[in-house]
């Protein structure tokens, strides 16, 4: 493992080829918004920026192989990732590789793979323009929210509320409400094999929501509490020898 922290940001890159609203927000995609961010920040050794139409989809083995922690987002186009790709995708997560699941990736078919539930939940874009949140801290002793006042506020935001059909978290650190009343579960942390999960709400695609400083840096702080773990000690499982005598 190399000192700094291998990121891979994949972004699905559809909506700003297809929607001149969302490309005048994201000229380049929501990708390169936040790649460009992590790669300024200290401890991070590398960010590649992956996308759908790249070869392999983005995903290729020696991407992987490179990649300390991944950060996702998508949403038209869950069904075109391979299945072949999301389990690897996923298994690398049971290995020990990071994933930072972002906004509309909570459908995505890695994410439900690790979770094993069917990850839905209310939503609602009032009049395309949104509705004010705030996301609470709920857990300020968490790596995540490291210089993170008590709550952030994002004047237009798409609305998320639950039931979010998720598995109990093992550590929630916001929760948001939401101008219409309703309130969701919008940071979330998960251990799955060797590796972590964050899960953070915001980032609809037609809203400047990846320009805001906070946002980014509870990003950032998901990004590095997520690094990849170094295994050691030879964990060993399956029909083993006692380790004393028996008998």
């Amino acid at each position: 493992m190399s000192d700094g922290i291998r990121v891979t940001v994949w972004n699905e890159g559809v909506h700003e080829k297809e929607n001149p609203k969302v490309a005048e927000v994201y000229p380049k995609g929501m990708g390169h918004q936040i790649g460009q961010y992590l790669e300024k920040q200290p401890g991070i050794a590398l960010v590649h920026v992956s996308e759908l139409n790249d070869p392999d989809q983005g995903l290729s083995d020696a991407i992987l192989d490179n990649t300390d922690v991944m950060t996702w987002w998508g949403h038209m186009a869950h069904d075109k990732v391979s299945d072949e790709n999301a389990a690897k995708v996923h298994q690398r997560v049971l290995d020990g590789m990071g994933l930072v699941v972002l906004h509309s990736g909570h459908f995505s078919k890695p994410f439900k793979a690790l979770m094993g539930t069917g990850c839905d939940l209310k939503w609602r874009e009032w009049e395309g323009v949104g509705e004010k949140e705030r996301l609470w801290v709920v857990d300020p002793a968490h790596p995540i929210v490291d210089g993170i006042p008590e709550y952030i506020e994002l004047p237009n935001a798409e609305m998320y509320g639950e039931h979010f059909d998720i598995p109990q978290p093992d550590q929630q650190v916001f929760i948001s409400w939401f101008q219409g009343g309703e309130v969701f579960r919008s940071g979330c942390c998960w251990h799955r094999g060797f590796g972590k999960v964050f899960y953070f709400r915001p980032g609809h695609e037609t809203f400047p929501i990846y320009y805001n400083d906070l946002i980014l840096k509870v990003i950032y702080n998901g990004v590095c509490w997520a690094r990849r773990t170094q295994v050691t000690g030879g964990i060993q499982r399956g029909n083993r020898e006692p380790l004393e005598k028996l008998g």
